[in-house]
């Protein structure tokens, strides 16, 4: 009933999610609208949200939404807003993440000075580190993904931090904005009816 009529292939699927058909800017906007009328207090939503942007920036990837949730769960934050925040973390955005959080390890003094996340492929580091920890090569872990991933952990603890703050102020008071809004009967509910059957 409320499936669509035409199942889209895995290649349509793959391109909405490297490059949205509304656009980024519509996206965006249909994502805070997601984000403001998920249940809960202002602090909950933006603290949940806050979670998920500020975990995309360490290395664990592969478990970014448990850890998401975990976290918003310990400080009772909307888990929900948090599953959303990881979208943060993407196929445009994880180079970058890789890279800063890479290097400011390495200028924290996690590894050398000679270092350079240039010449590392991240994606096949991962790709490995996984299939390393469930067939218990931890002597790959140790010898040759671990030099990578510890000054990424050194460099996203302390990003995660300041992501984390970055997000959580500048949400808050943009959702208790768009809360009040909707109680007071200013954001019309056809609108957003609208921006969900073009999505």
């Amino acid at each position: 009933m409320f499936r669509r009529r035409n199942k889209s292939n895995f290649f349509h699927k793959v391109r909405s999610f490297l490059w949205p058909s509304l656009g980024w800017k519509r996206s965006t906007q249909y994502l805070f609208h997601r984000i403001g009328r998920l249940p809960g207090t202002p602090y909950s939503t933006a603290a949940g949200f806050a979670c998920g942007a500020a975990i995309s920036f360490t290395p664990f990837v592969g478990i970014h939404i448990v850890l998401a949730g975990l976290i918003a769960w310990v400080i009772r934050a909307n888990i929900m807003a948090a599953v959303i925040g990881t979208t943060i973390g993407n196929p445009w955005t994880f180079p970058f993440i890789w890279a800063f959080i890479f290097n400011l390890g390495v200028w924290l003094g996690a590894a050398g000075s000679g270092a350079n996340a240039s010449e590392l492929d991240f994606q096949t580091i991962f790709s490995t580190s996984l299939d390393a920890i469930f067939t218990y090569d931890l002597s790959y872990l140790f010898e040759t993904a671990w030099p990578v991933l510890w000054p990424m952990f050194i460099g996203g603890a302390p990003t995660f931090i300041v992501i984390w703050l970055l997000f959580y102020f500048s949400l808050r008071p943009l959702i208790k904005r768009y809360q009040s809004k909707r109680r007071k009967g200013v954001i019309l509910e056809n609108d957003v009816s609208k921006e969900r059957e073009n999505y």
